[in-house]
């Protein structure tokens, strides 16, 4: 799967888990803000992403300040998924 296919993949994850029912994969640019303005997510949706990164990428954010730079938007966290699948390789 190559990185365009990861990132629609995570966008539909993301529909998923938040039940965002009013949004499209393709409404969901890849630098847009998750949390406030962009995609006007909450605290408590913070915690259902966590969430989702563990479930489906069996990755784990374990400091809350790291979980605001990793959720910023799909581009952080494709680069924090990158960044655990290289790590898991290396082991």
């Amino acid at each position: 799967m190559d990185r365009e296919q990861e990132k629609l993949q995570l966008k539909q994850h993301i529909i998923k888990y938040l039940n965002l029912l009013h949004v499209t994969p393709e409404e969901i640019t890849d630098d847009m803000p998750m949390f406030r303005e962009g995609l006007g997510l909450d605290s408590i949706d913070s915690i259902e992403m966590v969430v989702m990164m563990e479930r489906e990428y069996g990755l784990k954010i374990e400091n809350p300040k790291d979980g605001r730079k990793i959720l910023h938007n799909i581009n952080s966290m494709m680069e924090f998924i990158e960044q655990g699948r290289a790590k898991l390789n290396s082991q």
